[in-house]
């Protein structure tokens, strides 16, 4: 019976954070966490509580952590994206989504990359992105051929 309520209270709050509702996400793995503590409820926790409690580089760490011991689980990166994020630190977000991608073409991962946008090649690719070249010819092009 627990084992089914834990599974329940998992996939809801899942469907929780994929709804952006992370509020109630927080409650329902709080919840689940008193049943067991799974990596899964784990990582989601250390997300709800960095996204609604402000505890940043504690669900970091977790999720890091949980990077580590439970390499094969798509959760993991995908909620230490979502905390880089609310860092502020796109690039790495970014990382850690390609890695979850690598691991399993999970559609929470796919739609926090499609959330972030892809950028276009640069329009010389033998000069860096960041040259004026690059940079000014490139949102031209942008503002011309939207």
């Amino acid at each position: 019976m627990a084992e089914k309520e834990l599974e329940d209270l998992t996939r809801a709050g899942i469907d929780a954070l994929g709804l952006g509702e992370p509020l109630k996400a927080l409650a329902l793995f709080e919840h689940a966490a008193a049943i067991e503590m799974t990596p899964t409820v784990r990582s989601c926790l250390a997300y709800c509580m960095a996204r609604e409690r402000g505890q940043i580089k504690t669900g970091r760490s977790i999720c890091e952590e949980l990077i580590e011991r439970d390499a094969n689980n798509p959760f993991h990166p995908l909620n230490l994206g979502r905390i880089l994020l609310l860092e502020g630190d796109r690039h790495a977000a970014i990382d850690a989504f390609r890695a979850g991608i690598e691991l399993s073409p999970h559609p929470h991962i796919i739609r926090e990359l499609n959330l972030l946008g892809l950028r276009n090649s640069p329009i010389f690719s033998f000069l860096h992105r960041n040259n004026p070249l690059n940079k000014y010819l490139g949102l031209l092009c942008g503002k011309l051929w939207p």
